[in-house]
């Protein structure tokens, strides 16, 4: 342990073993090797965001809005383009850490200057995450796009207008309620390219 860096490696392993702690105490939380120190601060991170805002922190929800995205067509990194596994879970991770359009957009420069232009798998891996960012604050909780078009599901008490979401459906006829939380869109799309579009068109039209 006499290299650079040793000691934050010695103390991150001292959080998995003991805990983080109480933030404004001396007691010993115990419980940082049952969630993993990464997610600690992830969780960390949004409490203290919620209290910013005068929010109180959803402990049912301690990491938000988590959308569910399905386009019906896969959307990873295949092995020609990022051979190294490892290295594959890295992008993961840090594409599902992307909170803004702008971080996706350095990713995705970053992956064109790494790997070349992405294939088609690793293009809907993008916008996936883009869709996932763009229906957080409208209180998205899944999207499910297909060939027959495309179904949204809300969290409980989303934070949009039910009266936009009625007037869309009284002046479409493709747009109609498939249940309490759900928004079902039907159209023919049968690209994927094209699904993405129609998503953004939706999402669009709910912000106002």
């Amino acid at each position: 342990m006499e290299e650079l860096g040793s000691g934050f490696f010695l103390a991150m392993h001292d959080l998995e073993i003991r805990g983080a702690g109480e933030v404004l105490g001396d007691q010993q939380s115990g419980e940082m090797q049952e969630v993993g120190f990464n997610l600690y601060c992830a969780m960390l991170d949004t409490a203290v965001k919620s209290l910013k805002q005068g929010i109180e922190p959803d402990l049912s929800s301690p990491l938000g809005i988590t959308t569910e995205i399905n386009l019906h067509a896969p959307a990873l990194l295949p092995d020609n383009y990022c051979n190294d596994i490892h290295e594959r879970l890295v992008i993961y991770k840090r594409l599902a850490n992307c909170e803004t359009q702008e971080a996706l957009d350095t990713m995705h420069e970053e992956l064109i200057d790494r790997f070349g232009l992405p294939p088609p798998h690793a293009k809907t891996l993008l916008e996936s995450h883009r869709l996932r960012v763009l229906g957080k604050p409208l209180g998205i909780a899944r999207i499910d796009a297909s060939e027959s078009g495309v179904q949204l599901q809300f969290i409980p008490n989303p934070p949009i207008d039910a009266g936009r979401v009625m007037k869309l459906i009284h002046k479409n006829k493709h747009y109609k309620l498939a249940g309490p939380d759900r928004l079902k869109v039907t159209a023919d799309l049968h690209a994927v390219d094209e699904r993405v579009v129609k998503v953004k068109q939706v999402f669009s039209e709910l912000a106002g």
